[in-house]
């Protein structure tokens, strides 16, 4: 069984959304007249850019489905452009409800989490890690992040919960770290979302920790690359809350999810382990070398149907496109869906504001000059994260607008979809507002 973590690493400032700046200028639209008349189930019409965008893909053979949705306000569903199937061998047309591997896309779920355990009275954000977990007391900082692990310095402040959340803990990652921190994160199986059951070229399979609290407590004895709230360095800091909300809560980290999220937003096919009875609506995933798209994780066969070692807070979930649409209108609501609280408001608005330390220095970062929240991006009032296999969703604030592209390859630079997306998103936006 290989593991290997792959995740946004590509994902530059630019990508997402154009650091939010493409929905922000596009909610123009939500206030003209003809804003949301234009919009009905499948908008193809409407945005022609983004449907000729994502039929290029599926007529040239790249993927198999190129899925976007689009909603205004609280609609009670978003409307999509696109399609294909749900893989090259499987005729099965993808829709909102189909499954994704949404990966990274898991991270502001977990960012919401934590904010509920804040609500909650369990901590706050400036509240120190080793008050929950002592295991994190005294931890040393590498003098050179892929120098020898005993070549350290001590830390100069504590690790806290906002360190967490903003990847500014100085926690490393299998896709961040080097050298001999990186062989110490796969001999210790310090993994994050599950890629395949197959081996992958030049990646050594990992055996992951035998659970999430022996996960953390393995990390608690690696040094820190940099030291907390210097640096941004993109970490497996989120999958250690996960560990967190279980400590402070009481709960599994996945009945905590399941009771306090996915349940009152009627979230009710996102999993981190895909039942039986739902194999039918899961996409394959790709793996492209050379240009050409090879098949590393079928969903009639995907390691997404065995339960996960390791439930992995920052790239663990699959998800479906309606499923991660009631996520995001549930933030645009401001905690509210349909009539349920799900979190309280002032929970939502900080954890999706710019919420980094003072201390720290993005020069270099993919976040510099921006702003990070919970577990996503936060440039004004635009917060979102994209995946490791296509995935990508941001959530407009100022003029409710919720956005999301979905599909399945690894990796996401193989293909430049996304700049190609956002080239066509503007152009569609643009043309719009003229016709106006």
């Amino acid at each position: 069984m290989a593991y290997r973590e792959f995740d946004d690493m590509q994902l530059s400032r630019r990508s997402l959304f154009r650091a939010g700046g493409m929905l922000a200028a596009s909610g123009m639209l939500a206030t003209m007249p003809m804003g949301r008349s234009l919009l009905a189930h499948d908008v193809g019409e409407s945005w022609p850019n983004v449907a000729r965008m994502a039929k290029s893909y599926l007529d040239s053979g790249k993927v198999a489905n190129v899925l976007v949705t689009l909603g205004w306000r609280q609609e009670d569903h978003a409307h999509t452009v696109g399609g294909g199937k749900l893989g090259f061998s499987n005729d099965t047309p993808v829709d909102e409800n189909s499954l994704y591997r949404i990966y990274s896309m898991t991270k502001p779920i977990t960012g919401m989490a934590t904010m509920m355990c804040i609500e909650d009275g369990h901590f706050t954000l400036d509240t120190p890690l080793a008050e929950i977990m002592p295991q994190f007391a005294n931890m040393r900082v590498l003098k050179d992040p892929e120098g020898a692990l005993d070549d350290t310095v001590p830390t100069e402040r504590e690790i806290t919960i906002r360190h967490l959340l903003t990847h500014t803990s100085g926690i490393g990652y299998l896709i961040t770290s080097k050298g001999p921190l990186l062989e110490a994160y796969g001999k210790n199986g310090l993994v994050g979302g599950r890629v395949s059951r197959l081996p992958i070229p030049g990646f050594p399979p990992v055996e992951p920790a035998p659970g999430l609290e022996e996960w953390a407590n393995r990390l608690a004895t690696l040094p820190l690359m940099a030291q907390p709230g210097e640096k941004w360095i993109y970490s497996a800091s989120i999958d250690l809350l996960g560990r967190v909300i279980e400590v402070a809560s009481g709960m599994s980290f996945e009945e905590f999810l399941q009771t306090r999220i996915f349940d009152p937003c009627g979230m009710s096919s996102t999993f981190f382990t895909v039942p039986r009875s739902e194999v039918g609506r899961l996409t394959d995933n790709y793996g492209i070398a050379g240009g050409f798209p090879i098949p590393i994780d079928p969903g009639a066969n995907s390691i997404y149907l065995d339960a996960p070692k390791v439930p992995s807070g920052g790239g663990g979930l699959v998800s479906s496109a309606k499923d991660f649409d009631r996520f995001q209108r549930m933030l645009l609501g401001y905690g509210t869906l349909d009539g349920t609280q799900v979190m309280e408001r002032e929970s939502v608005r900080v954890g999706v504001s710019n919420i980094l330390p003072d201390t720290v220095d993005l020069t270099g970062s993919w976040v510099a000059g921006q702003g990070f929240g919970a577990g996503g991006r936060s440039v004004g009032n635009t917060f979102g994260w994209g995946g490791a296999a296509g995935t990508i969703a941001s959530v407009d604030f100022d003029r409710k607008l919720r956005a999301a592209l979905y599909t399945q390859y690894m990796p996401t630079e193989a293909y430049p979809m996304r700049s190609e997306f956002l080239a066509a998103y503007e152009q569609d936006l643009s043309g719009m507002s003229s016709a106006s």
